[in-house]
């Protein structure tokens, strides 16, 4: 077995754990999870391995992201589960702070992304979620220090929104996206898969089939509009409730109305009983 990952919980000690890593000059990556791992996760982690000497993954389920009615206090959680993960997985370190740690007494700084985050996707449903989000990558970024940062394209927004945040910061790393990791029936891994009851489990992937029908029908040439009516009222019939099904510009999420406005990307958002599942695919 491979030997523990360093535990760190407080600046100061994630800082001497660092440190060694860079005196020696030795690529760093961060995988930044707010834990309950699963395969995609691991796939980040290895990705992460594949292009840096040292791997950091940050446990941390960030409460400035979730609304009041949200799943805050019954997200997923299991640092021991998660601990055993990462040491088969061997991340070398593991930064797990505290709410206090991160957002001590007297915090009163919030990042408010505009452009991906102002698309009308996730941010028309959550609008609290990107100012949440950039905030606390951004501490994470400057926390670790990072050379590469890794994120699932599963949350593509998100993704987008976290890239030009870096950019427009100029914060010295690069932010690299990683495929969906899926389900064999298609489903794409999320922690909060585990909310799904058996008969839920088995309709929900229809997302995806519903993304791959309706992107193989634009790539033939049928108008855009009319394939989104159609993948809309599949998801209806099939019970979910749906937040959103769109086609939007792959890199400025802007909304566009044939093949020819650039790299299409499909975006799908519902509900089904208790679940929010999300998913995407490029066109």
């Amino acid at each position: 077995m491979a030997d523990r990952p360093t535990i760190a919980r407080t600046v100061p000690s994630l800082r001497r754990a660092l440190a060694p890593f860079r005196d020696s000059g030795q690529r760093i990556a961060l995988v930044p999870t707010m834990g309950a791992l699963h395969r995609g996760h691991l796939t980040l982690v290895r990705e992460a391995r594949r292009r840096a000497r040292r791997v950091v993954v940050s446990i941390f389920v960030n409460p400035t992201q979730f609304a009041p009615h949200e799943d805050f206090g019954s997200y997923p959680r299991g640092f021991a589960a998660d601990l055993k993960v990462l040491q088969t997985a061997k991340a070398d370190l593991v930064w797990a702070p505290s709410a206090e740690a991160m957002y001590p007494e007297g915090f009163a700084t919030r990042i408010e992304p505009q452009g991906a985050a102002k698309a009308g996707l996730e941010d028309k449903f959550r609008p609290h979620f990107f100012g949440g989000v950039t905030t606390v990558v951004a501490k994470l970024f400057t926390q670790t220090a990072p050379d590469f940062a890794l994120f699932g394209e599963k949350d593509y927004q998100q993704l987008r929104v976290v890239t030009q945040m870096a950019k427009d910061l100029d914060l010295p790393l690069k932010v690299i996206g990683v495929p969906t990791v899926r389900e064999q029936d298609g489903l794409a891994l999320s922690s909060r898969n585990a909310y799904l009851s058996a008969a839920e489990r088995s309709v929900a992937p229809l997302l995806y089939r519903v993304l791959k029908t309706s992107a193989a029908r634009i790539k033939k040439g049928e108008k855009i509009q009319h394939v989104l009516d159609v993948g809309r009222i599949e998801i209806d019939v099939a019970g979910f409730a749906l937040d959103y099904l769109e086609a939007r510009h792959a890199l400025t999420l802007a909304p566009i109305a044939s093949r020819n406005d650039g790299p299409i990307r499909l975006l799908v958002a519902v509900k089904i009983g208790k679940t929010r599942l999300i998913d995407n695919l490029g066109v």
